[in-house]
């Protein structure tokens, strides 16, 4: 790749690193992690903007190390939505951004991703960290419809904790 096609790359994915969906950095610290009780409030969040849009969906919460602490998969969401959800909640908790950050990068033509190997990185929109207090406590992830629906399900999982 020529040198000016790689530094372009390279400054769009540390614009993506760099920065949430809402602006704020990414290096937001960790926190003490979800409680099981504010999981399922998020996770009702999600799935109730789900059901609204009659959008078949499966939801995950993770801790901020990416373990799942409360899953619900809605009767006809596809099953390849399961894991999906899982690793969408993971990339949000681990990198501390919206999945869609790196949507964003590989749609405005960076290869920045794949340069970099960013293992884990869900390049899809529907990841999302909860932070609460300035900390990330968690995220949520939400898969079964287009990328816009699960990010819009998952958005409304994590409005329920402000």
């Amino acid at each position: 790749m020529p040198i000016k096609q790689t530094l372009v790359a390279l400054v769009l994915a540390a614009a993506a690193f760099g920065q949430t969906k809402a602006g704020a950095p990414a290096n937001v610290p960790y926190g003490t992690p979800i409680s099981t009780d504010s999981a399922k409030r998020i996770a009702a969040a999600a799935i109730a903007q789900a059901r609204k849009n009659n959008w078949a969906m499966a939801v995950a919460v993770v801790d901020p190390s990416g373990y799942l602490v409360y899953f619900e998969r809605m009767p006809d969401t596809q099953l390849g939505s399961v894991e999906i959800s899982i690793e969408k909640a993971k990339s949000a908790a681990l990198f501390r951004r919206p999945t869609k950050s790196f949507q964003d990068t590989l749609a405005a033509g960076g290869q920045g991703l794949r340069m970099l190997g960013l293992t884990g990185a869900v390049p899809v929109a529907g990841g999302i960290p909860i932070i609460v207090g300035g900390k990330v406590i968690g995220a949520v992830g939400a898969s079964g419809g287009t990328s816009d629906q699960d990010g819009s399900t998952a958005q409304a999982g994590a409005d329920a904790m402000k």
